[in-house]
């Protein structure tokens, strides 16, 4: 039997619709009210959040390219739950633009007056300045999502062409987007977070970066199949096979972050130089240590020790409480780099409880997201010539 006979596509309920409108009206309600109350804490909590959704859109879009690039069969059935991850990067187009609005709120380096009074700012100036600054976001922000938008139409027009030729081009167009990806996504790291202590560089931060954002991208992705396939939304001939190597990826991400963060670590704690270890200090001080602290085993030895074993790496239930620990982990992880640039006595238990929303209107944008996603194309790639094959694949 044909695996395109046997896929029936189905609609996700109103009800997800609704949430997810829901989410993102009360988190955009309080972000208002922590804006009126703060402009510069809740543009800092709008930057973090930003970034996870950046991470998440830019990460599901590497998967996407590499599901082609490396001819994966396993994947296939699921490539459709990629795409959606992916279809995050439209929205990142407006996402963005608050951000542009308060790049002097945000960034010491943006003030001119400050610039000629500091020996190192003048000397970056050529990089780190405002005008360049708005070309590099949009101008990154613009490439994802020209190469989400022809890999996508490729894709979808295939399932009704059959069309073997449309993964070919999908091919080249993953190959080219791989360098894209790498050089885009440092430099946005480098931009948004890092540039917020202009006085700091790490040569591994892009590389932190990137590990944190395939971990949050295929967190999404497995909490979405596992969630979609016990519901009848993905083939049914899917296995819990099919997980394995959604778990072993995320195993082998885990142990990537922890070996990257502990090398940028490394090396600032061994050299001393007051100009790197000045940006640890900060996060070494008053509250911020419980904060580094468990970072290390919310981010690494929880997740670590989950996933460790095979038999956890294809168990639904286990990877996908896995899957949220470790998007959690990476929110801790943003948190963390952003934030302690704040001042702590613009701290109140109002102000904690605020940052929150911003976070929590992006939970909403992306249940959103993936209801349309969901309900607007098949949720299986039924002219991918490989289908057939990848619903086969057995341990």
């Amino acid at each position: 039997m044909e695996p395109n006979s046997v896929y029936k596509k189905k609609l996700l309920p109103k009800n997800v619709q609704k949430i997810g409108f829901l989410l993102t009206a009360v988190g955009l309600i309080f972000g208002l009210l922590s804006y009126l109350i703060d402009a510069h804490f809740a543009m800092s909590t709008y930057l973090f959040t930003y970034a996870f959704l950046v991470s998440i859109a830019v990460g599901g879009m590497l998967l996407f390219a590499l599901e082609y690039v490396v001819g994966a069969e396993w994947s296939v059935p699921i490539r459709r739950v990629i795409e959606v991850t992916a279809s995050l990067v439209p929205v990142l187009l407006l996402l963005v633009i608050p951000l542009l609005l308060h790049i002097k709120d945000l960034f010491h380096w943006a003030h001119n007056d400050v610039v000629q009074n500091d020996a190192i700012l003048k000397a970056k100036s050529p990089y780190l300045n405002i005008q360049f600054f708005i070309i590099r976001a949009v101008g990154s922000v613009l490439l994802w999502y020209l190469f989400y938008f022809f890999m996508t139409k490729n894709s979808r027009k295939q399932d009704e062409t059959g069309d073997q030729n449309l993964t070919k081009k999908n091919i080249r167009l993953g190959a080219i987007f791989i360098p894209v990806f790498a050089i885009t996504i440092t430099m946005n790291a480098i931009d948004w977070i890092m540039s917020l202590e202009p006085h700091w560089y790490s040569t591994i931060f892009g590389v932190y970066f990137f590990a944190g954002s395939v971990l949050a991208s295929l967190s999404v992705v497995t909490i979405a199949t596992v969630l979609l396939r016990e519901n009848g939304y993905l083939h049914p001939e899917m296995v819990d096979d099919h997980y394995f190597s959604l778990g072993a990826l995320l195993f082998a991400f885990i142990n990537f972050w922890a070996y990257i963060a502990f090398s940028q670590y490394l090396l600032i704690w061994y050299a001393n130089l007051p100009e790197e270890t000045f940006w640890l200090l900060h996060r070494w001080e008053g509250g911020w240590i419980v904060v580094s602290l468990a970072l290390i085993i919310i981010h690494f030895v929880v997740p670590y020790a989950v996933l460790l074993s095979q038999p956890a790496k294809m168990d639904p239930k286990r990877l996908k409480f896995v899957a949220v620990w470790i998007l959690f982990a990476h929110f801790i992880d943003l948190y963390w780099l952003v934030m302690p640039n704040m001042h702590a006595e613009k701290f109140s238990i109002l102000s904690i409880i605020l940052q929150f929303a911003f976070p929590t209107a992006a939970v909403g944008v992306l249940v959103l997201v993936f209801y349309y996603g969901v309900n607007r194309q098949n949720m299986v790639p039924v002219g991918d010539p490989k289908l057939k094959k990848g619903l086969k694949f057995r341990l």
